[in-house]
């Protein structure tokens, strides 16, 4: 369904004013996502599955950092795991955490350019 404007509308349950339980909970997102290594996982992740090795490499990172890194995000329930033989293969668990890094990272890309703001 979409609103008059044409953009669509969130359901009931996005509307409602959050309680502490929400704000707690969301707040403990940023938390896991306020390490730059970890916000770059984040980001490459948004781009597609990857296992640790490809995701080490693109970060710069040793591989057992990484790995702590999935580890942590993985209980924070940031990111999903499955294995693919030997591998550990790496995801997003829903759109909300793809776009959030998206737009976190857009926003900061907006900062550090001085590219003005938009919708």
């Amino acid at each position: 369904m979409a609103s008059r404007e044409g953009t669509p509308t969130a359901p009931d349950a996005h509307r409602r004013t959050p309680g502490v339980t929400e704000l707690t909970a969301a707040a403990r997102v940023f938390a896991q996502l306020a390490d730059p290594t970890r916000l770059h996982i984040m980001w490459l992740l948004s781009r597609g599955e990857s296992d640790v090795s490809a995701l080490a490499e693109a970060v710069g990172a040793a591989r057992p950092a990484v790995s702590q890194h999935l580890a942590k995000l993985r209980l924070g329930g940031l990111v999903e795991s499955r294995k693919e033989g030997r591998r550990v293969v790496y995801s997003l668990p829903d759109g909300h955490m793809k776009r959030m890094v998206v737009e976190a990272v857009s926003h900061a890309d907006h900062q550090v350019t001085g590219e003005p703001w938009h919708d």
